[in-house]
């Protein structure tokens, strides 16, 4: 019977495959990863250790600073005793550590990335993406000024900078400039990373610094935390506690979803193979669903995995903002990524949705996020 490691087992070598030539590259490396208990971090953090394991030779150090606001993760306190890994508690938005190392590569992946979290926590969410972000921006000019140079910089933001794409920007390329309202419920998330891509850009091409961007499009499976807030974990719950799944919508928005493990080996091909102060798509180009039909997916495989034989049924939320500058459509288009990156997402809908209930199935306890 298949259980969460099985599929965080299959999902890792996946990535190992995908990436073996990005990784050959890393060993001796130092990496930092900021925010790194969280969704992202979950995989990113444990690629990294499985290709030491496989690779042999010099292993690749991994630094995670996290401010562990929630208490340090299982997932990530069980790794604790691996040589390669470094944990710091450390909050990004001050002053970085007066004992730093010196990075080869940084991924910054410390944010507030659900929209219930964000519009409960603005300015903490506006300074990680900004001030945050600055503070390691700076610290990558100094590395240059002093012959310890970054190889690579990576900075998250998101596929929300669009807002709600015009009906001819879809599918939605790098180029669109956005919709986006900057008063909105939304806009601490949205307005901070369009400001944080500019402060990548202009750090790029003023100090020549290896940065890069990544617009992440609906990622989802292992290391979303059933706490999380957002659609699937919510749906996912309502599923696991035997109770019809309730959808604070008409369902018609619609959404192309892209499984973690492929979004990861997007990611860490734009850290070590992207352009300076250039963006790219991570994400799935179909299929484009809308959000009712994603959840008949979950209730259909759900009923074949553990015998689920509730429905969907909608409710209003009584949270007024809920669905405030909700985009209607979001669907990349990752032809950029493809030709300059090789990125070749290649796992199914119906697959990522098996695997992921597998994972919550056996993960289904989880502090707040």
């Amino acid at each position: 019977m298949e259980n969460a490691q099985t599929v965080v087992n299959q999902d890792l070598e996946y990535i190992c495959h995908k990436l073996e030539k990005e990784f050959a590259a890393l060993p001796g490396k130092n990496i930092l990863i900021t925010g790194g208990g969280g969704f992202l971090g979950y995989y990113l953090i444990q690629s990294l250790l499985r290709w030491n394991r496989t690779a042999g030779g010099e292993g690749v150090q991994v630094t995670v600073y996290d401010n562990y606001v929630r208490g340090l993760p299982q997932w990530l306190s069980s790794l604790s005793g691996n040589p390669n890994l470094k944990l710091v508690k450390h909050d990004i938005t001050g002053p970085l550590p007066e004992d730093i190392d010196d990075f080869h590569y940084i991924i910054h992946a410390a944010s507030i990335a659900s929209p219930m979290y964000y519009r409960k926590y603005p300015i903490e969410t506006m300074d990680a993406n900004v001030n945050g972000l600055r503070t390691l921006l700076e610290y990558c000019c100094r590395q240059k000024e002093s012959d310890r140079p970054v190889e690579g910089f990576l900075f998250y933001s998101t596929s929300e900078i669009y807002g709600d794409p015009t009906p001819e920007n879809i599918p939605t390329p790098e180029t669109y400039r956005g919709n986006v309202s900057c008063t909105g419920p939304r806009a601490c998330y949205d307005e901070s990373k369009r400001y944080g891509e500019t402060l990548c850009v202009n750090f790029a091409r003023q100090h020549d610094l290896p940065i890069h961007i990544a617009r992440p499009f609906n990622n989802y499976g292992p290391g979303l935390k059933i706490t999380d807030r957002r659609v699937i974990p919510d749906f996912v719950r309502d599923i696991l506690d035997g109770r019809d799944i309730v959808m604070h919508s008409d369902g018609s928005p619609t959404r192309t979803f892209c499984y973690i493990a492929d979004a990861i080996v997007g990611y860490f091909k734009i850290l070590i193979r992207g352009r300076r102060g250039e963006a790219y798509n991570i994400g799935v180009e179909s299929p484009e669903i809308s959000i009712a039909d994603f959840a008949g997916k979950l209730v259909s495989t759900a009923g074949g995995l553990f015998g689920y034989q509730g429905k969907v049924v909608k409710k209003a939320s009584s949270d007024a903002d809920y669905l405030v500058d909700n985009p209607n459509r979001r669907c990349p288009l990752i032809g950029k990524a493809r030709e300059e990156l090789g990125y070749d997402p290649s796992i199914s809908l119906e697959e990522g949705i098996r695997r992921s209930l597998i994972w919550y199935r056996d993960n289904r306890e989880a502090e707040e996020a």
